[in-house]
């Protein structure tokens, strides 16, 4: 790699907001806070909205789609096409 060209990419503590969990991983965000991980070092800290342990897509909470009765519902607005001959 060029140097001076590409960002520094370092350890990086990701925490959700609804959960409190925390992950290591790396990345090129900068943030002014700090946290001491569970391995006893200090690395930045990232507050995120969603990870995989709040999102309703990952934790099985996902809401189900009423598809029963789409058409029905599309018919009575709209009425039935007829074919002409």
């Amino acid at each position: 790699m060029k140097k001076n060209v590409h960002p520094d990419y370092h350890p990086v503590v990701f925490q959700d907001s609804g959960t409190g969990s925390m992950f290591l991983t790396r990345s090129t965000v900068t943030s002014d806070r700090t946290v001491e991980y569970s391995d006893g070092r200090t690395y930045p800290l990232v507050v995120v909205d969603v990870t995989n342990e709040s999102h309703p897509f990952w934790t099985g909470a996902a809401r189900v789609m009423d598809t029963q009765g789409r058409v029905e519902k599309f018919e009575r607005r709209y009425g039935t096409r007829t074919r002409k001959a």
